[in-house]
């Protein structure tokens, strides 16, 4: 008995012995590429909150803060310097309050609107699609559009979508050139909805996935701009909202999954002293 655990003992200490004598070795391919990062995750998000647009993106071409066609220029040359990938508009929660038309035409003719989100201030919607579109056209970068799925309708979606990119003939392009753009634009992010289990409706987790699939159906592609539609995501570790949208995509037959193309995520952290 003592032999054999004797012989074992060896055994051990020489598989040790053995392995600490491998020598570990690190190749680094400087010629191959790796795993591609996308510049999006660093995108920018822009809310009517506070003076994020009015007095911060926007003040208008008559103010006597110094401006670029009304775009604040010292707020446009650092998002410029930065670098910004994409920008978000108009929220946040106040996306799905918001009504595009307000935000087009003539902008002494645009309704007066109170952001009841955020202070109950009276908005006069001089910041609208064409003014968005113009900033991430300066800026190089790609819009983000997130749409009222809370107090909106599916129709009011649809014809968004149709009067930025459709280069077809009909009531959305003719009022869009009507408004002093001919061409259409290309944004692919659309955004359905915003935090709808919260301030976008309070809605339920079966609710807003019933709600996804009949906007994001109506939200169609036009010409060769194809949309990545992103769903409202859960809050912190709410896995049944998660869930819920995943199980739906996942069931669904192969011409509905096209609804969802990417998921939000929403975590929230307060910093104290």
């Amino acid at each position: 008995m003592k032999i054999r655990i004797l012989f074992f003992i060896i055994l051990i200490l020489g598989l040790s012995v053995a392995n600490a004598q491998d020598v570990t070795s690190l190749v680094i391919r400087a010629d191959q590429p790796g795993a591609q990062i996308s510049r999006h995750i660093y995108g920018h998000f822009s809310e009517h909150l506070g003076r994020c647009i009015y007095e911060g993106l926007w003040v208008g071409e008559d103010s006597d803060i110094p401006n670029v066609d009304g775009y604040r220029k010292d707020v446009l040359e650092a998002l410029k310097e930065i670098g910004t990938p994409n920008l978000r508009w108009p929220g946040g929660c106040f996306a799905d309050t918001y009504h595009w038309k307000d935000g087009i035409g003539p902008q002494e003719e645009r309704p007066e609107i109170v952001n009841v989100h955020w202070g109950g201030v009276t908005e006069d919607n001089s910041f609208g699609t064409h003014e968005f579109m113009g900033l991430c056209e300066m800026l190089e970068c790609e819009p983000v559009i997130c749409g009222n799925v809370g107090s909106g309708t599916v129709q009011e979606m649809a014809e968004w979508v149709e009067y930025i990119t459709s280069d077809a003939l009909s009531p959305m392009t003719r009022l869009r050139k009507a408004n002093g753009r001919d061409k259409p634009w290309k944004v692919k992010f659309w955004g359905i909805g915003n935090e709808n289990w919260g301030c976008g409706g309070t809605m339920t987790a079966d609710f807003y996935s019933d709600q996804l699939r009949r906007f994001a159906t109506f939200c169609r592609d036009y010409g060769e701009n194809k949309l990545f539609r992103v769903a409202c995501g859960a809050t912190t570790d709410d896995y049944y909202w998660t869930e819920t949208l995943m199980h739906e995509w996942q069931k669904s037959p192969d011409w509905v999954r096209g609804y969802m193309q990417g998921l939000s995520l929403h975590y929230y952290t307060v910093c104290h002293d």
